[in-house]
């Protein structure tokens, strides 16, 4: 029993316990993500225990830093500013694929409810969504920093 206490204290002294493992596991995709679509950058981030993204960058942006998601297929939606809009949430895995959803692209206004993040040997991530197991894009993103 004693060795057990031991072993517990030292796994919760050098942060080995699961919550260490999702955490570095989250690290290794968030930051700062070119999307390769006009200048755009996505910034991965911890919400919680999951990874979510916002529109950090574009060159329509930088242009009109006030411009709203008028692709967006419902009206109410519309008038959302795209500078800082979240497009994905709700990822969890890692340490190179997370699962989550929703996702969505201001750009053409296509959102998906679920999709996968994985995280390539060469340092790209593949963004994939799924409107259904059959419906689904991917698009390959590079680390912007």
């Amino acid at each position: 029993m004693k060795k057990v206490m031991i072993a517990l204290s030292l796994i919760a002294a050098t942060g080995g316990g699961a919550g260490a493992v999702a955490s570095q596991g989250s690290s290794a995709i968030t930051g700062l993500w070119s999307t390769g679509s006009q200048g755009g950058r996505v910034e991965l981030y911890r919400c919680g225990a999951a990874v979510c993204g916002k529109v950090d960058d574009a060159a329509p942006l930088r242009a009109n830093s006030d411009q709203r998601d008028v692709k967006n297929p419902d009206a109410s939606l519309r008038n959302r500013r795209l500078m800082g809009l979240v497009v994905l949430q709700g990822f969890k895995g890692g340490p190179r694929e997370w699962k989550g959803g929703p996702l969505y692209d201001p750009e053409t206004g296509d959102g998906a409810a679920t999709g996968t993040l994985t995280l390539r040997p060469d340092g790209k991530l593949e963004v994939k969504g799924c409107k259904a197991k059959i419906f689904c894009r991917t698009k390959v993103w590079t680390r912007a920093r």
